[in-house]
């Protein structure tokens, strides 16, 4: 497969995701209108290494930092060649949120976790409500504390949106899920 062809295919998958999962069963009430506007940025990284793809996170945290909201609100780093296991993937936030603070971007960005393994803490792995954080390749979301504080302050209750999210997924079901990411 040529470069840009993988390029488009996990381009294209995310943005089949965010459309159909994220924004039509409506799991991030926030994420629509930042689509809509086309303030969201789509990056494949080429990395091979958790030290490339974090020299990459620190290109595009300094870039989401210096680009108006208006342009970028939020950027999708999506990294499909490496940590392709979850547990290296989690292990990575931490060197996520490092760089973070060594960027001094602290209470500005934050770092939203998304991987096709995804299981929260007591879960099993084939529960459905992981499916919430399950993208088709493993991604970092970088997002400004301030869309989300403003986005947060608009919806009338954010707490219930876990709750939610989670009724539909046991409503859908993993067959559900499975035919939505067709």
């Amino acid at each position: 497969m040529f470069m840009n062809e993988a390029h488009e295919d996990a381009i294209g998958a995310t943005r089949h995701w965010l459309e159909r999962a994220v924004i039509g069963l409506n799991l991030c009430p926030f994420a629509k209108a930042v689509y809509a506007k086309q303030q969201v940025r789509f990056v494949l990284s080429m990395a091979t290494t958790p030290e490339a793809l974090l020299e990459e996170l620190g290109n595009e945290l300094v870039l989401l930092r210096d680009t108006p909201a208006e342009e970028i609100d939020t950027t999708l780093l999506i990294h499909p060649q490496v940590l392709g296991e979850f547990l290296d993937y989690n292990d990575f936030l931490d060197d996520a949120d490092a760089l973070i603070e060594a960027l001094e971007l602290d209470g500005e960005i934050q770092v939203a976790s998304f991987h096709p393994q995804y299981q929260f803490a007591g879960t099993d792995p084939d529960d459905i409500e992981n499916c919430s954080n399950r993208s088709p390749y493993p991604m970092l979301h970088l997002l400004r504390e301030d869309s989300v504080a403003r986005a947060v302050e608009a919806f009338p209750d954010p707490d219930a949106i876990v709750e939610r999210n989670l009724e539909t997924l046991r409503r859908l079901g993993r067959d559900g899920w499975e035919k939505l990411l067709l």
